[in-house]
């Protein structure tokens, strides 16, 4: 299965997010507990944990970067050779991946 992997709504009160550090690459597999992504905002650090096991398949936003809630961070996958939608981008992405 394909997921979406969207940024958090961490902070109450909070509506956009920086990407500090990835802490793999595409292909690199996550069990659940991982650490996936460091984010911050203007007022915390945030530490992403994998909520499930699945393979990093996409990074849709770089360190540096500033996204809204809600908006998709990166894809994963269950298998390594799952085909991504391809077409409307993040509007295929409907199944969220499970973080804690």
């Amino acid at each position: 299965m394909i997921y979406k992997l969207s940024v958090p709504a961490a902070v109450p009160g909070v509506d956009e997010i920086r990407i500090l550090e990835w802490q793999g690459t595409p292909g690199t597999a996550f069990e659940a507990g991982d650490l996936i992504v460091e984010l911050e905002t203007h007022k915390a650090v945030v530490e992403v944990r994998a909520g499930q096991s699945g393979i990093l398949r996409e990074l849709r936003a770089e360190p540096g970067d500033w996204r809204g809630i809600g908006l998709v961070l990166a894809v994963f996958s269950d298998r390594a050779d799952e085909a991504i939608p391809a077409g409307d981008g993040d509007a295929d992405l409907k199944v969220e991946f499970e973080i804690t």
